[in-house]
């Protein structure tokens, strides 16, 4: 450190990113160097700077795009869009959570389905076709479910 004034190298190290990275967020005009060395083309940052690029980190964990976070830091949001757009990422964040949850829960129906099948015992001594048949009904269970019940309804 020279002059609380921090290089590149050393803030990139105290959060774990890579110059790069650092380089990148100078470019997006996100976060800036306080001072740049006109003979070594050493990049410099303040103490204050430290509490920008956490900012920055924290908002990329969420997912908001390097250009989000520009606005967001820049102050280019009023208070509604801003709201706006923090709503806007929980909505997809809920979205994954769902996806994935959906996702689990077939897992556990196929699991469970190769736990009580005795066909699956013998999935090594299985023909290609025989095992191809075997996944797609440990998998598709849920739809043919649902192709039964639809089936059922329609012939009452």
């Amino acid at each position: 450190m020279k002059n609380n004034l921090m290089l590149i190298g050393e803030m990139a190290d105290f959060f774990g990113i890579s110059r790069k990275a650092m380089r990148l967020y100078e470019k997006k005009g996100i976060i800036k160097p306080v001072k740049v060395d006109a003979e070594n083309g050493y990049r410099y940052y303040s103490a204050e700077q430290i509490q920008q690029l956490n900012a920055l980190l924290e908002l990329k964990a969420l997912g908001f795009s390097l250009d989000e976070i520009k606005m967001i830091i820049d102050g280019k949001t009023a208070k509604t869009p801003l709201l706006e757009m923090l709503e806007k990422k929980r909505q997809a964040w809920q979205e994954a959570m769902n996806s994935a949850n959906y996702k689990m829960e077939c897992l556990d129906n196929i699991i469970n389905n190769l736990h009580g099948s005795q066909t699956a015992e013998r999935i090594a001594e299985m023909t290609e076709e025989e095992r191809a048949w075997l996944l797609v009904k440990m998998v598709c269970i849920e739809d043919i479910r649902s192709q039964k019940a639809l089936s059922e309804a329609l012939w009452l």
